[in-house]
Formats: C-alpha cells, structure tokens, sequence
C-alpha cells in the first residue's frame, strides 16, 4: 500500500478502527540488518526473541498499543462456510476476481483493481475501495498466510458497517 492515504477514506478507516494501522510505517525506512538480526534471534518453540539482555515476547498489549486495534470487545470468530464467494465480492467490491481458491482471493488483484479514490468518486466507490483496503492490510501483514500473497474473503461480510467493525476485538 504505497503512496500517501487520501483523506477521503480517512472517516471510514477512523470509523472501523483501522486508521492507525494504515498509518503505520508511512515515512519510515526499514533496516534489513536490524530485521535479520531480530529474526535470528526468534524462537518460534517459545515464541520468544533470545537476547544478550534476556528473553522477550510480544504480548497482546504491545499489539494494541503498536496496531492501535481494540483488544477489548466481542472476538471475531466463526467458521468459514461454504458460499457464493463470487457473489460476495461483487456485493461488498463491486468486482469479481478471475481466480477465487475456496474463498481467499489474490492481494495483487486487490492492488491493480482498486487504485485510489478519487475527488469525484461516488460514496459507494469509496466504500469499496475501503472494504478493499482493508482487506490488504488484513491479508498483507496483520493476518497473512505464509505467501503473503493471500487473502479470506471471510473478512468482507465483517467490514459492511464501518462502526461495527471498529468494535470487534
């Protein structure tokens, strides 16, 4: 997700509950040295980083302070049912992906079909695009599979009301 956000899905993203994880890292330079050095120093048996000071996780309450997402309030949860996953996306993208693999549906689709909102775009354009943003940030970094490359269309039916999202834990 590049280039600046336009502060015409800043209300919506604010609403959901998901304007500060779309904020995070704009402007920031990664240092690769520092990123293999804390992943050496990962231990997935313990999910621990071993260091020369002692050993430290990641707890919940460092995500909520670093995401800026609510850890109190109804857990999003259920099991994935078997849908019209193609009827889905048009409902809540307005678009139907060539290639849908039991509901997840490929993040570069999402890049090259939802470029950004425009000045004159209607509401329901905007309201899309946002259903499509998120859905990136869901599949990019905040729930990836192991390709990074996927996304569960499980997620759209919990994005439709913006303020109703931003209460889920």
């Amino acid at each position: 997700m590049s280039g600046p956000l336009s502060s015409l899905i800043e209300n919506y993203l604010r609403e959901a509950g998901f304007w500060h994880v779309a904020t995070i890292g704009r402007g920031c330079k990664l240092d690769p040295k520092l990123i293999s050095a804390l992943i050496e120093r990962w231990r997935p048996e313990m999910h621990t980083f071993h260091l020369p000071c002692g050993e430290c996780t990641i707890t919940l309450e460092d995500m909520q302070l670093q995401l800026g997402l609510s850890v109190d309030g109804s857990a999003l949860t259920g099991s994935v049912q078997s849908a019209d996953w193609g009827a889905i996306c048009y409902d809540f993208l307005g678009a139907i992906p060539y290639n849908i693999y039991g509901g997840w549906i490929e993040i570069v689709w999402l890049r090259d079909t939802f470029s950004e909102s425009e000045n004159d775009s209607t509401e329901i354009e905007r309201i899309r695009y946002v259903h499509a943003y998120i859905l990136e940030m869901i599949g990019g970094y905040l729930m990836s599979d192991l390709s990074r490359n996927l996304v569960h269309l499980w997620w759209l039916p919990k994005l439709v009301d913006f303020r109703a999202a931003g209460e889920f834990s």
